[in-house]
């Protein structure tokens, strides 16, 4: 059976959650928000007093697991790198209580031999009655599992920053062990944590999770345009460009039209575009 005739086929798990306060706080610590413990606009999302779920907490929320290492996907999950992820905010996320989440594979795409393959997602995160909290998607790029002979297809097209210089930046530093702390947030994947799994992937050292440097963005977005009211903030979508090692310091570039922030992020002491083609929408 062809990859993805496997894996259209596959039962992705349905993850269940019981969200609580302290989940809440460890993904704010984890993204490295309170690295200023003095400014009360950071302190809302990791102090127990008026505490509010940072919103780009939804990617971790009610997750599958990391499925793909099943080995009935047919999937190389040593060689797994997150392409592109998006998420829309239908209400904002509950401190406390049940949530469900349900995953379906949208589509797989071959992009020949030697090119890997592209695994398109969607989850769907409810609280314990049913009601919508947030929309993901996702594209996981499987660099071991191209030239599987699946129909030729296009991958789904990137948003376009705008040419004109950026109208503004925020710098935030990542911690030597921020992926140690963010991994408990649900996302174990050893190789963010595990330095000869790491090496087998082609890294120097464990890598800082995709997911980890999305939120990183978002902070930057939340801070420097939003002033931290996450409540305005409706969509994020980004595209995975380069990895992150731990201790870095992220530079997140925006561009604001409207309702629509374009942005980018940078490493700074490598001068890597880490992530690109972000749009997000804010109210």
């Amino acid at each position: 059976m062809r990859l993805d005739e496997r894996l259209m086929a596959y039962p992705v798990p349905v993850g269940e959650q019981e969200m609580s306060p302290r989940d809440a706080m460890l993904y704010g610590l984890g993204i490295g928000i309170g690295s200023d413990p003095l400014d009360k606009g950071q302190l809302r999302f990791v102090y127990e007093k008026e505490l509010e779920v940072f919103p780009s907490m939804a990617v971790v929320l009610a997750g599958p697991g990391f499925w793909v290492k099943d080995p009935a996907t047919g999937v190389d999950w040593v060689k797994v790198l997150h392409g592109e992820m998006g998420m829309i905010l239908h209400r904002p996320i509950p401190t406390e209580g049940k949530l469900v989440g349900h995953t379906r594979i949208v589509d797989v795409i071959d992009k020949g031999e030697n090119r890997g393959a592209l695994i398109l997602q969607e989850r769907i995160v409810t609280d314990a009655t049913g009601e919508k909290i947030c929309t993901l998607t996702s594209t996981t790029f499987a660099r071991g599992n191209g030239g599987f002979g699946g129909p030729a297809k296009q991958a789904p097209v990137p948003h376009v920053l705008p040419e004109r210089d950026p109208d503004g930046f925020v710098e935030l530093p990542t911690l030597d062990q921020a992926a140690l702390i963010y991994r408990l947030s649900g996302d174990y994947n050893p190789l963010h944590a595990d330095p000869d799994i790491a090496t087998a992937a082609g890294f120097d050292r464990p890598i800082l999770h995709g997911l980890c440097t999305f939120g990183v963005a978002c902070h930057g977005l939340v801070k420097a345009v939003l002033n931290y009211d996450a409540s305005r903030l409706r969509e994020m979508n980004l595209r995975f460009s380069a990895p992150v090692y731990p201790g870095e310091t992220i530079r997140v570039d925006y561009w604001q039209d409207d309702d629509i922030v374009s942005f980018r992020a940078l490493v700074v002491e490598r001068d890597v575009t880490v992530l690109n083609n972000g749009r997000a929408i804010v109210r």
